[in-house]
């Protein structure tokens, strides 16, 4: 079966087999989301942060101390993603398949809003989206633009980029603007270096994708944000998902358009 064609359900029991993918295009009209899981004592320091930082930080979930599952992720959320990060001390130390030998008590697991959610969107506007057309992770890249902190958090903005032929970047805008719970508009047309990136070839994760002559890179604000305050904060310890191998959730992707 095309991967665009199954049910959540499917999708995390292929992970839960072991499957390891990205899931851009996966579960067409379904909607996807960043899993950070942190200690109990920093619940309300990241719930704070994403509230500062709304565009980045879009919280669609949050699940109970110890919880391995939440009212829109009803499967096992230390096995059913494809890919997993572990942070210790704010370093990523790991990046098993599964995490039940990592999971503990205290944690406490948020779903943040991803922008594979409204690709479908994009593409039944006529724009293209260049990291489904190669089948590749879609390319993430850590900014010089701080957010807001918040308790004992802080740290840079993340952004995912997508080259948009030049003609098409006010649809872009238009249609991504109307899914303002996973990122919505983009926070930057244009020039990489004016938000701290020095080379489009490289990006912090996911895959680079090329630029072609009249496209205009455009960066949305990126769910592994929450991540990158886990390292520049020191974060003694936390489990997010490995970037670009996404939570997919009973929820649908209009469910999340206004």
């Amino acid at each position: 079966m095309n991967v665009a064609d199954l049910s959540p359900a499917q999708a995390r029991e292929r992970f839960r087999a072991g499957e390891r993918v990205p899931t851009a295009g996966w579960c067409r009209g379904w909607t996807q989301a960043n899993l950070i899981a942190v200690p109990r004592r920093l619940r309300y320091d990241l719930l704070l942060f994403a509230h500062q930082n709304p565009q980045a930080c879009p919280v669609l979930d949050v699940g109970e101390p110890g919880a391995w599952s939440t009212p829109l992720f009803p499967g096992d959320l230390r096995t059913d993603l494809p890919g997993y990060r572990l942070y210790r001390d704010g370093e990523p130390v790991a990046d098993p398949g599964d995490v039940v030998a990592e999971w503990r008590d205290d944690l406490v697991p948020f779903l943040i809003g991803c922008s594979f959610t409204f690709e479908a969107a994009l593409l039944a506007a006529g724009v293209p989206v260049r990291h489904l057309e190669l089948g590749t992770n879609v390319p993430m890249y850590v900014t010089d633009v701080p957010c807001e902190a918040a308790g004992s958090l802080s740290g840079p903005l993340v952004v995912s980029m997508r080259p948009v032929p030049e003609a098409l970047v006010a649809t872009a805008v238009e249609v991504t603007g109307r899914y303002p719970l996973v990122h919505g508009a983009p926070v930057h047309v244009g020039d990489p270096a004016a938000i701290g990136i020095r080379d489009l070839a490289r990006p912090d994760f996911g895959d680079p994708v090329e630029v072609r002559a009249g496209e205009v890179p455009l960066f949305w604000a990126c769910g592994v944000t929450p991540q990158a305050a886990v390292m520049a904060s020191g974060v003694e310890y936390a489990i997010g998902h490995l970037p670009g191998h996404m939570a997919i959730l009973d929820a649908r992707d209009d469910d999340y358009r206004v």
